[in-house]
Parts: C-alpha cells; sequence; structure tokens
C-alpha cells in the first residue's frame, strides 16, 4: 500500500546534503578518500568545500513550514476520548497517517489503543465479536477506496447481525491536495461511503474539524442505539494533518446513550393476556438479550407461563439446560403451540415454516391454522431494499414495535397480574411435561455424541465433548461454532449471557477467527477462558489474524475443526450431481482442501502462537487440549488442528 511523501524533516534534510557531499567525493577524488581511509586520525583535516555544498549551502531557506505544534488529527483524539472507544483496529495506511500519528504521540496509545492488524476485514470483523461481548463498539480504520473494499464483507456481516461497529475511512479528497503519486489517485474518491451505503446504518465525510466533533458523537449514538449497526466516517487527510487554526471555537459534545424504547402498554397488556390464556404458549428468541438482565428476565417470564422457549441461538438468550428450552423439538413445540410471541427475531419465516429443497421448492408452515403469531421488537424499524437479510414476509397477527429487552420487565408485570390460582396448576403440569422433554434431549444429545467414538477421523461429537470435559469449571466463553448440528448448545451448560455470543449475521466465510479474536479481546478483561471453534476454510481467509492474536497476546483457544472441505458445498455439489444421475465421484473437485492438506498447527507456530496438531487419533484429544488451555491460562493464544469427520 502506498505511503504519502513524508513532510519534510530539517535533520533528513542535512543527512541527505552530507550524503550526497559524500557521495561526490567518492566519485571525483578517489585516489584522495583511499589515502585519507588509511591516514591515522589525528592527521585528518576536513575538505574544503566544493561547489556543490557551496551552492546548496548558500540556497535560500524553504518557504514550507517544517514543524507545527497542533494538528486537526490531535482534536480527532479528543473526540475519540469522550466516546469510550477503548481500541482502534487498523491496517496502516498513508490516508490516515496524521490520525495514526495523533493517537500513538498526543494520545499516548491509550483509549483508544492501536490494535494491529494485516486485514482490514480482521480489523471490522474484531470490533463485530468485541462488540457483542463487551457490549459497546472498538473503532477500526482503513484506507481509502482499497482499505474499505477489503474490509466490506466484515462490514456486512455486522449489518446483518445488527452490531455496532465504528468505522472510520482514511481519503484525500480534493484533487488539488493528491501528490504526483498515482496511488494517491486511484486509493481516493468523491464518496467512499457508496459502496458500503446499503448495509451502513450512517455515514457522514466532515468538512471541518466542529463538523467532525458532531459527526463522530452523532456517529456513536447511532450505531449503539437498536436497532444497532455499523457507521462509517470519511476523514479527508488535510483535515488530519493540518494545523488547528480555531482552536478555541471548537467543542465537543456531550454524548447522550438513547434509551432503548419499550413497548406500548396497550400492546403489552393485550400481549400478555394472549399469553396467559393460551393452553400452549411459545417464545421464540434470536437476537434479544444483550445483558445477563435480559435473560434473567427471559427465564422469568417463562417460568411464569411455564412455557416453551425456542432459542434460535442470534445470542445466548436462555440456558441451554433449563427445563423450558425446547429448541431441538422444534416441529413438535411449534407444532402444538396456540400462540407463539417472536422476540427480536430476524427471519420470522424460518424459524416457523419447513423448506424442502428439491427440484421443485417447497415449503409449509409447521404451525396449525389458527395459532396468533405476534411480534415484539425493532428488526422493523430499520430496514434497506438491496440485500436481502431481512428473509422472506411473515404472517404476523401482532407487530409490537419495542426493544425486546427493555419491553420484557413490563410485560413480566402485566402477566403477573393476570395470572390467579386456578391456572397456576395448569401451568405447573405444563412445565413437568416440557422437563421431562428436555431432559429426554439431552439423554439423546449425549448418546448420539459416543457414535464413532473411537473412529478417525475424529467426530465432531467426541472433539465438543472433550473439549466441554476440559472447560466446564471453568469461566468459560464460547465465541464461535463450526461444528455440526449445533453441538455445544445440545451438550454443554450455557448458562450466562457470555457463554455464546451468536454466530456471523451475514455467513460470510472469513469472520469467525477474527470476531473471535474480538470476543477474546473483550473477555480478557474479565478472566474469561475463551474458546472457538474455527473451520478450517474460514481459518484459510484471514489466517494473519493469528499473528495479531500474538502480537496483542491476546488468549485464545482455537480448535480447527479440519474437514479439510468446503463441506456444505461438498454436499450441495453431490446433490446437484445425484440430480442428474451423473455420480458423485467428482464433488471434490472445487470444494476440499487436500493435496497438499494444509497443517494449522504449523501456521500457527509461524504466526508466534502455540500450535498442536494436526490431530487424528482420538486418544490425543484430551491431552493436547489441556496442554493448549495452560497456555491460554499463562495469557496467550493456542491452536488445536484437529482432523474431523465433515460435519
Amino acid at each position: 500500500m502506498s505511503r504519502r511523501r513524508p513532510p519534510h524533516d530539517p535533520n533528513r534534510r542535512k543527512f541527505l546534503k552530507s550524503a550526497t557531499l559524500a557521495g561526490a567525493a567518492a566519485v571525483t577524488r578517489p585516489a584522495a578518500a583511499s589515502a585519507q581511509s588509511v591516514a591515522p586520525r589525528a592527521n585528518l583535516k576536513a575538505a574544503a568545500p566544493g561547489p556543490i555544498q557551496i551552492a546548496l549551502e548558500s540556497s535560500p531557506p524553504e518557504k514550507d513550514p517544517q514543524t507545527q505544534t497542533t494538528s486537526g488529527g490531535d482534536f480527532m483524539v479528543d473526540v475519540l476520548k469522550t466516546l469510550d472507544i477503548d481500541y482502534l483496529a487498523m491496517n496502516c495506511a498513508s490516508s490516515f497517517r496524521g490520525l495514526h500519528e495523533a493517537v500513538i504521540n498526543y494520545g499516548k496509545n491509550v483509549k483508544p489503543e492501536i490494535l494491529t492488524c494485516n486485514h482490514e476485514e480482521i480489523a471490522v470483523a474484531m470490533g463485530h465479536g468485541y462488540a457483542k461481548m463487551e457490549g459497546k463498539p472498538l473503532a477500526m480504520i482503513c484506507h481509502g477506496v482499497v482499505g474499505l473494499q477489503h474490509a466490506t464483507m466484515a462490514m456486512y456481516n455486522a449489518w446483518c447481525d445488527r452490531v455496532p461497529v465504528y468505522c472510520i475511512g482514511g481519503n484525500i479528497l480534493e484533487a488539488n491536495k493528491r501528490g504526483n503519486s498515482t496511488a494517491e489517485w486511484v486509493h481516493s474518491a468523491v464518496d467512499i461511503a457508496a459502496g458500503v451505503r446499503d448495509y451502513t446504518k450512517w455515514d457522514d465525510q466532515p468538512a471541518s474539524l466542529q463538523h467532525f466533533a458532531e459527526s463522530a458523537v452523532r456517529a456513536y449514538k447511532i450505531a449503539t442505539t437498536p436497532p444497532m449497526g455499523p457507521v462509517l466516517l470519511s476523514l479527508d487527510a488535510e483535515l488530519q494533518e493540518n494545523p488547528i487554526k480555531d482552536a478555541e471555537t471548537l467543542h465537543i459534545p456531550k454524548l447522550s446513550k438513547v434509551v432503548p424504547p419499550q413497548a406500548d402498554s396497550g400492546a403489552i397488556a393485550e400481549v400478555a393476556r394472549l399469553l396467559v390464556n393460551a393452553e400452549a404458549p411459545l417464545i421464540v428468541v434470536d437476537r434479544m438479550a444483550r445483558t445477563q438482565a435480559g435473560m434473567d428476565r427471559l427465564v422469568e417470564l417463562a417460568e411464569l407461563l411455564q412455557c416453551a422457549v425456542m432459542d434460535r441461538f442470534g445470542r445466548t438468550n436462555f440456558p441451554s439446560r433449563h427445563p423450558l428450552n425446547q429448541t431441538f423439538r422444534r416441529n413438535a413445540v411449534v407444532g402444538q403451540a396456540d400462540v407463539i410471541l417472536a422476540i427480536e427475531m430476524n427471519d420470522h419465516w424460518a424459524a416457523l415454516n419447513a423448506f424442502h429443497d428439491r427440484i421443485v421448492r417447497t415449503s409449509q408452515p409447521l404451525y396449525k391454522a389458527g395459532t396468533k403469531i405476534i411480534s415484539l421488537g425493532l428488526r422493523d424499524m430499520y430496514l434497506k431494499a438491496n440485500y436481502q437479510d431481512f428473509g422472506r414476509f411473515s404472517d404476523i397477527d401482532m407487530s409490537v414495535a419495542g426493544d425486546g429487552e427493555a419491553t420484557l420487565p413490563a410485560l413480566i408485570e402485566a402477566v403477573k397480574k393476570l395470572i390467579d390460582g386456578g391456572r397456576k396448576a395448569a401451568y405447573e403440569a405444563r412445565g413437568k411435561r416440557y422437563a421431562a422433554a428436555r431432559f429426554a434431549m439431552l439423554e439423546q444429545a449425549k448418546s448420539d455424541a459416543t457414535i464413532g467414538w473411537d473412529s478417525t477421523p475424529i467426530t465432531t461429537g467426541r472433539m465438543c465433548a472433550e473439549v466441554y470435559a476440559q472447560i466446564k469449571d471453568e469461566d468459560w466463553s464460547l465465541v464461535g461454532n463450526t461444528i455440526g448440528n449445533t453441538w455445544p448448545m445440545r451438550l454443554w451448560n450455557i448458562d450466562k449471557i457470555h457463554r455464546w455470543n451468536g454466530g456471523s449475521g451475514g455467513a460470510g466465510v472469513g469472520y469467525n477467527a477474527p470476531a473471535s479474536l474480538g470476543a477474546a479481546l473483550a473477555n480478557k478483561r474479565h478472566g474469561r477462558l475463551t474458546v472457538t471453534f474455527n473451520g478450517d476454510g474460514d481459518l484459510l481467509y484471514v489466517p494473519s489474524t493469528l499473528w495479531t492474536a500474538a502480537h496483542h497476546r491476546i488468549p485464545l483457544l482455537y480448535i480447527v475443526q479440519n474437514n479439510r472441505a468446503y463441506h456444505q458445498e461438498y454436499m450441495y455439489l453431490q446433490a446437484m450431481a445425484n440430480r442428474h444421475a451423473r455420480g458423485i465421484n467428482n464433488a471434490h473437485i472445487g470444494t476440499t482442501i487436500t493435496d497438499p492438506n494444509v497443517d494449522f498447527a504449523t501456521v500457527a507456530r509461524g504466526f508466534g502462537v502455540y500450535g498442536e496438531g494436526p490431530i487424528t487419533d482420538p486418544k490425543e484429544l484430551a491431552p493436547a487440549l489441556k496442554r493448549a488451555i495452560a497456555v491460554v491460562k499463562r495469557g496467550e493464544p493456542a491452536l488445536i488442528d484437529v482432523v474431523t469427520d465433515p460435519r
């Protein structure tokens, strides 16, 4: 990536002058130079100035100023410090050299502290994972056009996942300020945000430092107000670099965070009435819980009603082993429900309908006719037209606008007022049936995990069980999951909100490794043991994430699910071949990661991360995990390469 020409440095100019003269002397007087090199030091005398030196020393001084005492970047750092931004992730570049220098020297590299990344996608994805775990965004900055183009996939993931990422892009806006370097032209744009405007919540291009102050605070406020999302500020290089002319007039606005809106009281009363009177109410949740309080309130509501809860895993919304958790009985509980309350759902239709991917694609609802479906959340409050992340339009009987977590306390109180003694007995009986079903599900999951227990490659069920055996007594946090059948959700006791932070949102490959690292960075100050299951294909998109993990000493255990393929696509290709009766012998072409096989443990060690593997013998897995966890506990990243079954 090109760098703009650095400003003139007087010391550098003196060095260049002396170097030029020395070179000229070597060319014009080789004999004298040779003789001088062997002469005693006491006899050395300064050579008389030649015509070149005389011309340089007598030339008029440059009119351009050589130093400055303030810069726009300094003021920008002052603004960022008011926003409680702990980190600034970046891949260094010339279009934001002014802000970069101000952060490390004027701001002392503290709040924000720079996170060095080798790809902009890594920087954004780290912010994605960090925000979901810490509850606030970190910032990232990228280079003009090309850096932002690298960042786009990760920004789209954050958009789909409704996560605040504070993005900044450097730019050289004025044509007369771009140098003779071709790069300064091809890396600049009139409007760099145009390419990402369909999947950012807001963007701006400040024209002055006061404009920056107001837009920087506004961007943070917009990003963190539900429904949340990524934002982008485009910063002109001159605005960052030039001296401040009107410092006394600059003002940094106060950040007043928006209290998430609660649903209308009348609507809450009606929802409570429907739930209390239902024979088989069902609560479906996706991205509802932002805090532990949100999870606790959902448990309280479910226990009041003794109703089934189905978690779509957008976040940790409900304890996995709670007796009312019926997530893996979707067909049964949706089919029995007479009232369904869907809270902060990304895709109502996918949750409540069956879809068949055949030659003729067909679908049908899982719920029975007459079932009342209620939507509570803010998903409908902010949509855009081009990207289809909003899912298929669904039949909803009652749409209630309000933040799910913020609305739960009022809904709980409304339900309490309507429950009488007669209903409690019926509720208890209903709850016992769900508890029995939940226990049976757990026992079935344990049994399923033993299938092929000693086989090679290692089954994903055994891998998941072995990992949990090593971490279950720790304050653990699972921040990425690529193994099939959602094994951790079936087997592990996910009882706190930080146990699981959800998926990518946009299903973009390359998310898991850096987003897990961002979540691990947030977990570091809490002393949590952070673990991620990482697909081999995902890690190959952004392997230098491992260098950032080692460089910043972020403790995280990567467990690579090395099935040596993009296996979902492999299965799709098999299905297509079968559809045409052409056999599946060629389905490996373009879908597998073999010949050569990737040794991820060696890759990890090359980046400075502890690595073990490839592990193919299941008996070697537990000892390797123990060694790797010991590394993570001492504050370093580690990676275990496990050769697994495809799914």
